[in-house]
């Protein structure tokens, strides 16, 4: 069978996992789920995976794809709905339904609003050869037929297929269950592999008690099995609660810890260098910081609290950021500030260096110094990614190594 490749690849593509349940070579661990009314597909990803996910699908049943499930709405996780009826129309099927939860359009519209804004995220996110445009024509977003609140069956005939509305990663996040098979997908809200992925850098707040409640929720269907979005197959009643229970308690465990230094006084920074994360909630294969982070959740927790200020009062009303960098320029010795940063980058402290260097990056254009400054942050940058976990903070550091050898600093030089 296809296994799909890249970070966002599902662990169980290929196998299948029941009578009728086939897990497809998409982004994620697409499932297919055989039912009295044709096939249900969870997720029919991107326009890359959709020929192998047909073909993986069409290797197992000849059976009609009766409905596409969205599990959420991030883009590209239902991008080819267009090549599945296509499909179905080469095989005189009609076109399957398309249903999700009625948040998911809200989501569409404001991906279609800032569309370019969304291609560059990803450029920085997903390192990758593409332009921009060639980013965001992967985007496609097909619009759901049906839409449910909280629950919704989608059939009763040969296999109950039960939705239930799951927020987490975003708020349009959807559960798929299957009671009489003991056998939860639950899409987003167990990613699988990694700690949930709450305050990534480039992503709207995805509120940590919310996903909790979601997980404490699903472990309430006393599973027998749980399908991870990327990760592996958790089999066996206890497992299933153990996953979901334990997660929602670290989740808890987060929120409670970062309120009681909110409450304190603290500022983000302050809470950030104050954090310890316990060996005996977080060292766990399910939460490890390969993807998320549990500095994330913690600077998601302060936004939850907090309006955009740091509060540093010289940035309540700043400067323009080149006007800025020009006064502090002209008020330091920028040799010396270079000189200092070495000197830390020599010493292997590479997150102080780039605090130092920062001084003189935004430099006058042309002075040599700026130029050795850039290259310098550039090569700090490379540095961080190869020690850094987190899938997107190294990805994060790479890309913005890559526009500083550009000497460039800010995103409008992507195209």
């Amino acid at each position: 069978m296809a296994k799909a490749k890249g970070v966002l690849a599902g662990q169980m593509a290929g196998e299948t996992i029941g009578e009728g349940l086939f897990v497809l070579p998409g982004q994620g661990n697409s499932l297919a789920v055989t039912t009295g009314d044709g096939i249900i597909v969870l997720d029919a990803s991107g326009h890359a995976h959709a020929p192998g996910m047909i073909a993986d699908l069409r290797e197992r049943t000849e059976a009609p794809v009766h409905a596409i499930v969205y599990s959420h709405g991030h883009n590209g996780y239902n991008a080819s709905v267009d090549l599945w009826d296509v499909h179905n129309r080469e095989r005189g099927e009609p076109a399957a339904r398309r249903i999700a939860h009625r948040l998911l359009p809200a989501r569409y519209a404001r991906y279609r609003e800032t569309a370019e804004l969304q291609a560059r995220m990803a450029a920085m996110q997903f390192p990758t050869r593409r332009t921009l445009e060639e980013i965001g024509a992967g985007f496609g977003l097909h619009d759901p037929t049906e839409t449910f609140d909280d629950t919704m069956t989608v059939t009763t005939a040969g296999r109950r297929v039960e939705l239930i509305h799951a927020p987490s990663e975003v708020d349009d996040a959807l559960a798929l269950w299957l009671p009489d098979d003991g056998l939860l997908a639950a899409g987003a809200a167990a990613p699988g592999t990694t700690i949930p992925n709450i305050g990534t850098p480039l992503r709207t707040q995805r509120y940590t008690l919310r996903w909790a409640v979601t997980l404490e929720r699903l472990a309430a269907l006393e599973a027998e099995r749980l399908l991870t979005e990327f990760g592996p197959l958790i089999e066996g009643r206890a497992a299933v609660r153990e996953w979901l229970i334990e997660t929602a308690n670290a989740l808890r465990w987060l929120r409670e810890e970062v309120v009681r230094r909110l409450n304190a006084g603290m500022n983000e920074r302050e809470i950030l260098a104050d954090m310890t994360y316990p060996a005996a909630i977080f060292d766990k294969p399910w939460m490890a910081p390969t993807y998320g982070a549990p500095e994330y959740i913690v600077r998601d927790l302060y936004r939850e609290e907090n309006g955009w200020w740091d509060r540093n009062p010289t940035n309540l009303h700043p400067a323009g950021e080149a006007a800025a960098a020009q006064a502090v320029w002209s008020a330091i010795e920028p040799d010396q500030v270079l000189a200092r940063a070495r000197e830390l980058a020599g010493a292997g402290e590479a997150q102080l260096a780039l605090h130092v260097v920062d001084l003189i990056v935004g430099g006058p254009a042309g002075d040599s110094r700026v130029a050795q400054a850039r290259a310098l942050k550039a090569e700090l940058c490379r540095s961080l990614a190869q020690t850094t976990t987190a899938f997107v903070s190294r990805s994060l550091y790479r890309t913005s190594a890559n526009l500083l050898d550009q000497e460039a600093t800010s995103w409008t030089a992507l195209s």
